[in-house]
């Protein structure tokens, strides 16, 4: 296993705040590496900062962020059930920025291997790609959330920006990406031509405004779905996160952010998260730091309320649902966790592809769907996986 600890600069925990008497603060229940791989053991979130711009475009000073969200993060208050948190300290820019990734892949790597989860806190998005490579070893396909405004497909398939990198997530030989699903696009930020590629590929995608407030439950299924999350700020609008040379007057608010990034951290499938695209630069009086760090605290605050309620193997502890559709042409089968109330829909794979798509045909979904399957309705959720499993 590769000794990871050559890529990090210990975090300086002089910044922080260290008040007398206040055990109950986060600093005080988190490990710091000092480079000794043994000190993962035990752990189930592994925290650590990115300084890498030089794909940003027009955000340079985004690579100054990781410690700017720390001073934040550790001064919030700790957890009922802390889940074994370690902060690995800031991988610096590389000599070139493929040394960058490689680092972040191969840290990636290691952590996923021993079961831990990876918590990026970048710098800029194309990060995320670097992520997606730590994936390809491990004989499976995966699933890729962003939340983002746009989608970042760039104008080249060789285009590895911070608004590019999806081209070459997408089109990686060999692929291990079975589906990709974008929320809160604003479609005054999208070329057409992208969603209508989007709807041929069976990837999804998500409009601002059908997913926040009354609806922001509807993100829950989504992104329980995902092996990796990639969140840009630029995603929260601008009076809530002005830190981000891509802030806008729309997005999510700064609650529904931290919501989302709960869903993330619940999810049992879910095996990295990453922040981007914070510029502590165009911040005003660390309002985006504050609130990437309630964000971070939220996802940790998920994952220490994990159900482990994913419906594999005995089915003992859910309810199961089965609808026939009108014409005789499906039969749908839903289960429901008696311990979150959760809803999976069971789609079935060709015969003799069990193992290639095992972690697939199990889809999250919402009680609604089930509902639009008994009025006779086929979920677009259920037919979309069916696609890809085909």
């Amino acid at each position: 296993m590769m000794d990871i600890s050559v890529f990090f600069k210990p975090f300086d925990d002089s910044s922080i705040l260290k008040q007398e008497g206040e055990t109950a603060l986060l600093f005080n229940h988190i490990a710091l590496f000092s480079g000794d791989l043994e000190e993962l053991e035990g752990k189930k979130i592994a925290l650590f900062g990115v300084m890498e711009e030089r794909n940003g475009l027009e955000n340079k000073g985004a690579a100054k962020g990781p410690d700017q969200i720390r001073k934040w993060l550790y001064g919030l208050t700790s957890f009922d059930k802390n889940p074994g948190i370690i902060d690995l300290g800031n991988i610096e820019a590389g000599n070139e920025i493929d040394d960058t990734y490689f680092a972040v892949n191969q840290t990636c790597q290691v952590l996923l291997k021993k079961g831990i989860i990876p918590v990026i806190i970048g710098g800029t998005q194309d990060l995320t790609y670097a992520n997606y490579l730590a994936y390809e070893h491990m004989e499976q396909t995966v699933n890729l959330v962003t939340i983002d405004p746009r989608l970042d497909f760039g104008q080249s398939p060789e285009d590895l920006s911070n608004k590019g990198y999806l081209n070459k997530i997408v089109l990686h030989r060999p692929n291990f990406l079975f589906n990709y699903s974008n929320i809160g696009n604003q479609r005054y930020l999208t070329d057409p031509q992208l969603l209508e590629l989007m709807n041929k590929m069976y990837f999804d995608t998500f409009r601002l405004g059908e997913m926040q407030s009354q609806h922001i439950l509807r993100n829950e299924p989504i992104i329980r779905n995902a092996d990796i999350l990639s969140f840009d700020i630029s995603s929260i609008r601008m009076s809530e996160a002005p830190g981000c040379a891509y802030a806008g007057p729309n997005g999510f608010f700064g609650h529904e952010a931290a919501q989302l990034c709960w869903y993330a951290g619940m999810s049992d499938k879910l095996t990295s998260f990453g922040v981007y695209e914070f510029n502590p630069t165009l911040d005003r009086d660390g309002q985006t730091a504050h609130l990437v760090a309630q964000m971070i605290w939220c996802f940790i605050d998920g994952v220490s309320s994990r159900k482990t309620d994913y419906p594999i193997g005995d089915h003992s502890e859910y309810m199961r649902y089965i609808v026939t559709l009108a014409d005789d042409s499906h039969e749908l089968v839903f289960y429901k966790s008696n311990k979150s109330d959760r809803w999976w829909m069971d789609v079935p794979y060709p015969a003799g592809q069990e193992n290639k798509y095992e972690r697939h045909h199990l889809v999250p979904c919402t009680y609604e769907e089930y509902q639009q399957a008994t009025n006779d309705e086929m979920p677009d959720r259920w037919w979309k996986t069916y696609q890809k499993l085909v």
